[in-house]
């Protein structure tokens, strides 16, 4: 018999003789249930990759202590592997994208998806996906039709455009824009407005990609309509204005509306057109939420081109919605560039749907998802926290301490940056005062780990839960044993 130091000096690289060939791997009877489910092909890859990674495991210095702890004398490793196996098919297939429950406090969480699909846009998307559909064919006249046509009637009810087209996303929108109507001449922008949305975005990188030569008016602070007359040259192809939606400017300021930039584009003849980025179909302000400029407003007050995001305050799927002049927009859509950014058949199938809730609007705070969210009152919102708070706490004990507290959410993806809404949620505060910080990154992991990932904020020491965002309680209830589980399997 070896000694234990022979057992881990040797022992190791002795039972590469004993691990099982692919073939005998996937005919063990747990080899055959995974190639029923999943077809030989993906199981035969899947063992000749794992048995590969065992011999290197094997051979390595030194020997992963999961290998170790496996190992003993005329051990048969076949059925270790081969539960190895099982685990590996399971998680190659397990899908990268997953839903989540948004306890963040922010409604409309950039990172976490932006609006979420009301149930219509879902069914709709599932029934037109499941078999042909007739985006771009006319069924009256049996012949090609537009795929712009599925929305455009409805955006134009609904805002009051003469025409609309949609692309992509928002940015996509304001590149195509400038692009179709002043690539190779001048826009002018208020230096007040010359934003950068996430990723790095900025307006001038935009300007400069649509071929568009930008000038510059105003300060960062006071920009006046003296400012945009002067700039107003031959060259010049529009006037851009852009809702500085993500940050604010207090103080001595000083800006110039659409209303006032309207007459002056007209009588110069050039295009007005105007950047909502999170535009709202509907007044914000009647249901006690701050005031946020909407399409139809811009049009009424002479824009020429207006251009929103669908899947931010609106609540729809990621794309961008360009309405206006008909004569703008016949550019906009005649552009060769409009190909490259038009939305597919998905996207397009829920904008519809979504657009349709609209048509209804005494139901949209049952029917939206994100204005349902954005108008829950504190209560209905306190009265959840104190149902979740007991079986938190139990679940929890004794690492953390759990209460009831009120807090902040805010709107998000860029929308109304300084007001914040009334809420509550979970406080869950380590008990211990030793590593505070480790011991709540600890947490959140773990809630992060669970099957339906819980994700939160960490801040003043305190794990926060807003609950504003979770329509169901059993969502989270349900999760509270695998994560008590899980907290009290850990050191």
């Amino acid at each position: 018999m070896t000694t234990p130091e022979g057992s881990m000096v040797h022992g190791p690289k002795a039972m590469l003789t004993k691990l099982p060939s692919v073939d005998r791997l996937i005919h063990t009877p747990i080899g055959a249930r995974l190639q029923a489910e999943h077809g030989p092909l993906f199981v035969t890859r899947q063992a000749r990759e794992l048995l590969a990674q065992w011999r290197a495991d094997l051979l390595s210095d030194p020997v992963p202590s999961r290998v170790t702890s496996l190992w003993q004398d005329n051990a048969d490793m076949t059925d270790a592997i081969a539960q190895a196996l099982a685990q590996r098919c399971a998680q190659r297939l397990e899908p990268r994208m997953r839903s989540v429950i948004n306890l963040t406090g922010t409604a409309i969480h950039t990172n976490l998806g932006r609006a979420v699909l009301p149930q219509a846009a879902i069914d709709h998307v599932v029934a037109m996906m499941a078999g042909p559909n007739n985006l771009e064919y006319d069924l009256q006249s049996g012949r090609r039709g537009d795929r712009d046509s599925v929305v455009e009637g409805l955006l134009c009810e609904l805002t009051g455009a003469e025409a609309a087209t949609v692309v992509n996303n928002n940015a996509a929108a304001v590149l195509l824009s400038l692009a179709a109507l002043a690539g190779g001449r001048e826009a002018v922008v208020s230096r007040g407005e010359q934003v950068e949305i996430g990723g790095a975005f900025r307006m001038p990188d935009v300007m400069a990609s649509a071929g568009a030569r930008m000038v510059e008016v105003g300060t960062t602070n006071r920009t006046h309509l003296a400012d945009y007359e002067r700039a107003i040259t031959a060259q010049t192809a529009l006037l851009m204005k852009v809702h500085t939606r993500n940050y604010a400017v207090q103080g001595f300021t000083a800006s110039v509306s659409e209303a006032e930039l309207a007459p002056l584009a007209r009588e110069r003849g050039v295009w007005l057109v105007t950047d909502l980025g999170s535009g709202s179909l509907i007044d914000m302000s009647a249901y006690g939420l701050p005031k946020e400029p909407t399409p139809q407003e811009m049009l009424t007050a002479g824009c020429h081109v207006v251009t929103f995001s669908g899947d931010k305050l609106l609540g729809g799927p990621q794309a961008g919605l360009i309405v206006g002049d008909r004569e703008a927009i016949g550019r906009i859509r005649k552009f060769p560039m409009k190909r490259a950014l038009r939305l597919s058949k998905l996207p397009l199938a829920a904008l519809e749907a979504t657009l349709q809730l609209y048509l209804r609007p005494d139901w949209l705070t049952r029917d939206l998802p994100t204005l349902r969210w954005l108008t829950r009152p504190v209560e209905q919102i306190q009265a959840m926290a104190q149902r979740l708070c007991a079986p938190m706490a139990q679940a929890v004990a004794p690492r953390f301490a759990v209460e009831v507290v009120s807090l902040q959410s805010q709107i998000g993806s860029g929308s109304l940056p300084v007001d914040r809404l009334p809420s509550a949620g979970l406080a869950l505060t380590p008990v211990s005062a030793k590593g505070v910080g480790r011991q709540l990154d600890e947490l959140a992991t773990v809630m992060r780990g669970l099957p339906q990932p819980v994700i939160g904020r960490i801040d003043s020491d305190r794990l926060l839960l807003d609950l504003r965002c979770l329509d169901q309680a059993e969502a989270l209830l349900v999760q509270l044993p695998t994560l008590q589980a899980q907290l009290g399997a850990r050191p």
